[in-house]
């Protein structure tokens, strides 16, 4: 059992050095708060609540995987290697396709609400 606990400490540490040491996974957290706000201020359905909390999660994982793979291929590869760079450029671009999926989730959701806010404003 001691093990197990433990381990959450090791996930909480990964978690606290990602968002200390990455500007973009403390740019995705901002976009995630702003997602909640709106989605609280919009009194958004439990579905859709279904579908930020899904976007949100897929976000941050592909960064944090992106994070640990950059790292993985500087520590194997520290010199430059055209195909460590590949990699990373991979990496970066799952990260790019999974945050463009999220956003156009994100337009679905809100922009109707926001337009009809807008529209009942003027």
């Amino acid at each position: 059992m001691r093990k197990f606990i433990r381990g959450f400490g090791y996930a909480f540490n990964g978690l606290w050095h990602a968002t200390a040491t990455q500007l973009n996974f403390r740019v995705h957290m901002i976009a995630a708060l702003i997602a909640v706000s709106l989605g609280y201020a919009l009194h958004i359905s439990t579905n859709e609540w279904l579908w930020i909390a899904l976007c949100i999660t897929m976000v941050l994982v592909a960064e944090l995987f992106n994070t640990a793979i950059e790292f993985l291929v500087d520590l194997v590869s520290p010199e430059y290697n055209k195909k460590a760079g590949q990699i990373k450029d991979m990496c970066a671009g799952a990260v790019l396709i999974t945050a463009i999926g999220a956003l156009i989730i994100g337009l679905v959701i809100f922009l109707p609400k926001l337009l009809a806010l807008i529209h009942h404003a003027a």
